[in-house]
């Protein structure tokens, strides 16, 4: 069943890369104009009026086919189902953390320490109450 899958998906691809050839191989309406007067367009290789029904006629066979194979897509699809329901069927589960013992630790060296508690400000430091900001005034810096 993968393997008919993957032929569609493979024809599917090339039928959409024929239909933007030939989107882009057409003539847009306001060239119709010009070909009236005859603006060249007895010399193209479908004739003056057979490029239009040619390209027209493939561009709905292949859009038909793009649809058929679309469905085709979608049934294949459906009929799968080997996968699992939800994505977290396939996760392991989780085991609990052991403790890790303090001595497995790797000690920092003495000349990286963090900063003591001795470097912070505190409000004991401060001598008088006015120094600090309220919240009606503005700090100023």
């Amino acid at each position: 069943m993968d393997n008919i899958q993957k032929i569609v998906l493979i024809v599917h691809t090339l039928i959409a890369v024929l239909i933007i050839a030939l989107v882009l191989l057409q003539r847009g309406k306001g060239a119709d104009a010009g070909a009236a007067f005859g603006a060249g367009a007895s010399g193209t290789v479908f004739g003056a009026r057979g490029s239009s029904s040619f390209f027209s006629r493939a561009t709905a066979v292949l859009a038909t086919a793009f649809f058929v194979s679309s469905l085709a897509l979608a049934y294949l699809s459906s009929q799968a189902g080997t996968g699992p329901e939800s994505l977290l069927d396939d996760m392991p589960a989780i085991e609990a953390t052991p403790d890790v013992a303090e001595d497995s630790l790797p000690e920092l060296p003495a000349d990286e320490d963090t900063a003591g508690d001795d470097e912070l400000p505190t409000l004991e430091d401060v001598e008088e109450e006015e120094a600090l900001p309220t919240l009606e005034e503005e700090p100023t810096s």
